[in-house]
């Protein structure tokens, strides 16, 4: 497992874990040494605040003696990083009884519907009984990306027409869920531009009916974001977390870009944890989200 975590994080492994060691392996640390740091984090997609975070702690040790040499920088900075991403809530918010819902959502191209398949893999591969809703009824092509994915897994698909109402599917997908006594669903919505007022007002409906069906539902939302967007992403979270509350985040393609190191920016402005990662394209190509774990990979090392 992790070396798949490792392999999927080479690019961005390379672009700023790789150039951090180059900065200060065999160095002293001085001011320009330091410099090089922040350099290397503000140009690797960690983002101001992030990067500002880092550096405040480098310095700081810089002047007390703890940090003399660039033989410690690495492994300081691992620790630093590492302990800027962790926190409570990177499990699934489960349901006291019934099922538990959760909801996908995110803009076009995000690798949205596939992040979902992914998920229902996972969650199968724990032992549990999943359904999938297939609340994206704008597009013929998604109802049967998703189906297919759905037989592949081993997961039944509730769906209906293209054009039939979302909301509508996601209400029968709550039913058949609690009819089958099953221990997840998963409700993969249209993806949308944060900007179309209309679709999100959909999101905010489809939210409301199946909390109709299921009290206190959803009980998770995910936001699938396509790590290669870099900090752009960031926007995509506050903008989404106003038509529904945005409980964590699924990194996809994460083995596609060289700027991962925005998942400090995310944590550190946004303050939603990122839950789990897509980090290749087979059905077994997603993590739960490891703090240490996804440092670690990122300087490949274990």
């Amino acid at each position: 497992m992790f070396r798949r975590l490792r392999e999927g994080l080479a690019k961005t492994g390379r672009a700023l874990a790789g150039r951090l060691k180059a900065v200060v392996l065999g160095r002293k640390v001085t001011p320009e040494t330091l410099d090089g740091i922040e350099e290397v984090l503000l140009s690797s997609d960690v983002g101001v605040e992030a990067t500002a975070a880092l550096m405040d702690r480098l310095r700081a040790a810089n002047r007390n003696g703890e940090l003399l040499d660039g033989g410690q920088a690495v492994p300081f900075l691992r620790a630093e990083m590492a302990a800027m991403l962790a926190g409570d809530g990177r499990d699934i918010a489960w349901a006291p009884s019934g099922p538990t819902v959760v909801l996908v959502c995110g803009v076009n191209g995000s690798g949205k519907t596939t992040s979902v398949a992914k998920l229902a893999g996972l969650l199968r591969a724990e032992g549990r009984t999943v359904v999938l809703g297939a609340c994206d009824t704008f597009r013929a092509a998604a109802v049967e990306q998703l189906s297919t994915w759905g037989e592949r897994v081993g997961v039944p698909v509730v769906k209906q027409a293209t054009g039939a109402d979302p909301a509508a599917v996601a209400f029968d997908a709550a039913e058949a869920a609690v009819a089958r006594k099953a221990d997840v669903l998963l409700v993969d919505t249209a993806g949308r531009l944060h900007t179309q007022a209309n679709l999100m007002k959909e999101l905010e409906k489809i939210s409301r009916v199946i909390g109709r069906r299921i009290p206190g539902a959803p009980h998770e939302v995910i936001l699938v974001l396509d790590a290669t967007t870099g900090q752009n992403a960031l926007s995509q979270v506050r903008i989404f977390g106003e038509a529904v509350r945005v409980s964590g985040l699924f990194l996809a393609k994460m083995d596609g870009t060289a700027r991962g190191g925005a998942v400090f920016a995310i944590r550190r402005e946004v303050k939603v944890p990122v839950k789990f990662i897509g980090v290749g394209e087979k059905q077994e190509d997603v993590e739960r989200f490891d703090p240490k774990a996804f440092v670690d990979a990122l300087f490949g090392e274990e």
